[in-house]
């Protein structure tokens, strides 16, 4: 058999990271934009974050959430009444000190003297503070209770390593604020939110995901308790997905957030804060992509389909646009996983079989070739993105009459988005590890000749404190991290190979990113 001839130059065994890298490029998802950490999210990036947005923010709304907007710029005052909060965040805080800029008399800028403000503002990593201020005068009552609020927004953490969609000075993202009379209802609010996050994961981005709570030293700033979604990207790593947290009432007693319940006593309000990122599009990416591009799962495609007229600048064209239209209103008429089917008939000028592998490495779900004698025929031609290749190492077109494709697409979508999650599920199950059992196995399994090593899952005792600092650092040298405690996890049994103290919980270590 003929050696496959990818469209990317470098493939997934040989360098991950410059894979991902010119993954993001060939499928002109997102480029650098001259600031420092911060990307320009192109228009097939920026797509897919619409469709999640769309999807995520139905489900958000379903909840009885609604959506706000809250300022850029957060006094650091709000800050300083939260100490954990602020030492968390301290290191990515970005800061503005002046209002105006003057000239330095060498054709240069500088800021005013004359404009320095009387507060600094932080342009906010995150906004439990000034939201925070907002529910102390929203809420007056038990009867305000519980208010739930959440907004779409970008935030600024300034990142020392930055990875395009991983982690950026800049991203863009949803958070959920939300405040209770009690904390069973702010657990059952932390907990809903992560259960809609997992199946998010694993519906539209079709990306298997571990739910849990993270271990202590885990814990957003600030939070009592804090739950993720993790997942195995193919390189083995872990990548933290999504995260709901319980504050308590810690946020509430520095921001006065207080409540009159129907005895008449004044009560603090129980908190919970939660979010997704553009970080989900990099875990797209490292899930299901290839070596040549990009695969997205048909839920979250921008176009769904695209069909490619064989353009002869002839006057058969006309006959074959039309032909080309027709099939895309039979297509667009369709419903595929609760939508109209998304199709883009691409008339664009060039050479059909240039703008194919644009596509391919773009990671359209399904491509249709139509030339004038499929047009003459009744049929297309159609390319699974999911399945590219044949048997001949040459792509894998199938001739279909075109009135049978149509009645099958929406059919063929779902079956795509479930075989996607499919193949990524066999890869995750079959990489996690249990039978490791002691500190030297550990070590050892994560060792420098194993790229793609995945998951270790474990007996854990659960230590808090110095005896948690003392894992942590051992995990450390070892380049590894306590991703979560699964929910409704194995029950465990033996010791911790940690502490030597009988497990009482189950914990996944790996490396992440």
């Amino acid at each position: 058999m003929s050696a496959i001839r990818h469209a990317l130059s470098v493939k997934r065994e040989d360098d991950f990271a410059q894979w991902y890298q010119e993954v993001i490029s060939e499928a002109e998802m997102a480029e650098e934009s001259g600031v420092r950490g911060c990307m320009v999210i192109k228009p097939w990036g920026y797509g897919i974050w619409e469709r999640i947005q769309t999807l995520m923010d139905a489900e958000i709304k379903a909840a009885g959430v609604e959506n706000c907007y809250f300022p850029l710029f957060i006094p650091l005052s709000y800050f300083a009444k939260e100490a954990e909060h602020v030492e968390g965040f301290a290191k990515e805080m970005a800061v503005v000190t002046h209002h105006r800029l003057i000239g330095d008399g060498e054709g240069s800028l500088m800021p005013d003297p004359e404009a320095k403000l009387e507060e600094p503002l932080v342009v906010r990593p995150t906004s439990e503070t000034v939201i925070g201020a907002a529910m102390a005068r929203w809420i007056q009552s038990w009867r305000d209770l519980p208010l739930l609020t959440n907004q779409w927004a970008n935030v600024v953490r300034w990142e020392m390593r930055t990875r395009m969609f991983l982690r950026t000075s800049e991203f863009l993202w949803q958070e959920g604020h939300t405040a209770h009379a009690n904390r069973e209802d702010a657990m059952v609010e932390t907990l809903r939110a992560l259960e809609m996050y997992r199946a998010f994961a694993e519906g539209p981005l079709a990306m298997p995901v571990i739910a849990g709570e993270k271990p202590e030293n885990e814990r957003f700033p600030g939070a009592v308790a804090t739950y993720s979604i993790e997942a195995m990207m193919q390189d083995g790593k872990a990548l933290q997905a999504g995260t709901s947290h319980y504050l308590g009432t810690g946020f509430a007693e520095s921001a006065g957030i207080q409540y009159q319940d129907k005895e008449g006593a004044q009560q603090h309000c129980h908190t919970t804060s939660w979010g997704v990122s553009t970080r989900l599009i990099g875990g797209v990416i490292m899930t299901h992509g290839d070596d040549d591009g990009l695969r997205v799962p048909p839920q979250i495609a921008p176009h769904q389909i695209v069909i490619l007229p064989m353009l002869r600048d002839n006057e058969e064209d006309e006959a074959l646009l039309a032909y080309c239209e027709a099939l895309r209103g039979d297509l667009a008429a369709q419903h595929a996983l609760g939508e109209p089917v998304r199709v883009l008939l691409d008339k664009r000028p060039g050479k059909a079989t240039q703008k194919r592998w644009a596509w391919v490495k773009k990671g359209v779900p399904l491509i249709l070739e139509i030339g004038g004698r499929d047009a003459a025929g009744g049929q297309v031609s159609v390319l699974r993105r999911h399945r590219l290749w044949n048997e001949q190492a040459k792509p894998n077109f199938e001739a279909l009459p075109r009135d049978q494709f149509a009645a099958a697409a929406a059919t063929e979508l779902e079956c795509i988005q479930r075989d996607l999650f499919e193949e990524a599920r066999q890869r995750h199950d079959a990489n996690i590890v249990r039978n490791i059992d002691s500190l030297e196995a550990l070590a050892e399994f994560y060792g420098e000749d194993k790229r793609y090593p995945g998951w270790v899952e474990l007996g854990w005792s659960k230590p808090t404190g110095a005896a948690l600092d003392k894992v942590v650092a051992t995990l450390k040298d070892l380049k590894l991290t306590i991703r979560n405690t699964p929910q409704n996890g194995d029950t465990p049994s033996g010791k911790c190979i940690f502490t030597g103290e009988p497990a009482v919980e189950r914990i996944y270590i790996a490396r992440a990113y």
